[in-house]
């Protein structure tokens, strides 16, 4: 593959904000990107993901902080002005261009040579694996084909960063795996370092080299997919990354490694997520993978079973305590509606954080 993406050390983001009247869609952001790198700007609707991405591109002026590319400052730049590559959720392919005149436009906006348009256009998909697809119009493609022609017309200017807003969000479950696949495939033939936005935290894991979450334009936390998914810093976080049953309770005792809260009369032990005093409200975070049928004793509680969904090999299913705590639970088998069980969850899988301020 010929195309060589303009090389760069780092992208920083000091100190940014950006408001919307009185309300702060970002606050304070610092981050900093190594070349190479596939970040994951994850979060639920409203967090400020998608306008970081926007502060980033040029789409959207920051309204405090600035965007480095190694030593040359890019947020007073217009968006043209910065070279970045851009997908769009709706990918925005022009439906009057065929594929090869949509991925040449940016070039042709650029003044390259005829010559040199078609080559690269030729080189960008065969990386995509559209050979052949060139002559037909965006309306005849299907979401996944129209999905790579938008990548192709990202990453044919060569750009020192490719930034992706939900890609695959108009796809459906078996499409948006393939492309999943395909989008770390590109990723890693280009040597591209890549912002790519999502509210799917299995995207998210699968593709990212770190993942940042945000909420309410705060950055709570930047790691590796693994540390997220095993050590999330705060609850929200945990919550974002799968850990579906949050149990409050009061704390009893508790130190660096393990805590002991009571919940609904019962004790259940966890790892300490977060710093938690004696006697103050706590949450016990359990994944809903890791709540299962049991005895009773420490670490389960006493529930009516409400639903068990067939999904495969096992059942998903909901349970209420007699205070109404809703909870999600694994099975291996069928349980009936209003059936009595005990859920049950090992130390090591349950996670402690203090209230929430």
């Amino acid at each position: 593959m010929a195309i060589a993406l303009s090389q760069f050390h780092e992208v920083r983001l000091n100190g940014v904000s950006r408001d919307f009247g009185a309300l702060n869609a970002l606050r304070d952001v610092n981050l900093t990107i190594q070349r190479g790198e596939f970040i994951a700007l994850l979060g639920p609707s409203g967090c400020g993901k998608s306008t970081t991405l926007n502060c980033i591109a040029g789409l959207l002026p920051v309204t405090g902080g600035s965007i480095w590319l190694d030593k040359n400052r890019v947020d007073t730049l217009k968006p043209e002005e910065r070279g970045f590559g851009m997908v769009f959720q709706n990918y925005a392919l022009f439906p009057h261009l065929n594929v090869r005149q949509n991925i040449g436009f940016g070039l042709k906006m650029r003044g390259v040579a005829r010559a040199e348009i078609e080559r690269k256009v030729d080189e960008a998909l065969n990386l995509v694996r559209l050979q052949g697809q060139g002559h037909k119009l965006p309306g005849q493609l299907s979401g996944g084909q129209q999905q790579r022609v938008a990548i192709a017309r990202a990453i044919v200017i060569e750009p020192p960063l490719v930034l992706m807003d939900e890609p695959l969000s108009n796809l459906d479950a078996k499409l948006r795996l393939e492309m999943r696949a395909e989008i770390r495939r590109i990723h890693n033939e280009l040597g591209a370092t890549t912002i790519y936005v999502t509210h799917d935290q299995d995207e998210a894991l699968s593709l990212a080299d770190r993942i940042v979450v945000l909420r309410d334009g705060v950055v709570r936390q930047v790691g590796t997919p693994k540390e997220l998914y095993e050590a999330p810093a705060h609850l929200d976080v945990a919550d974002f990354m799968g850990f579906r049953n949050k149990l409050k309770g009061k704390a009893i005792s508790s130190d660096r490694n393990r805590t002991v809260v009571e919940i609904e009369g019962a004790r259940f032990s966890g790892v300490t997520g977060e710093p938690v005093s004696i006697g103050a409200p706590a949450y016990v975070a359990i994944r809903s993978d890791d709540l299962v049928v049991g005895e009773p004793g420490e670490n389960a509680l006493s529930v009516t079973v409400d639903t068990a969904e067939y999904r495969g090999r096992e059942f998903v299913g909901t349970a209420h305590t007699a205070s109404g705590l809703e909870l999600v639970f694994r099975s291996p088998h069928a349980l009936e509606p209003g059936a009595k069980a005990h859920l049950h969850v090992d130390e090591e899988r349950a996670l402690v954080f203090a209230e929430p301020v």
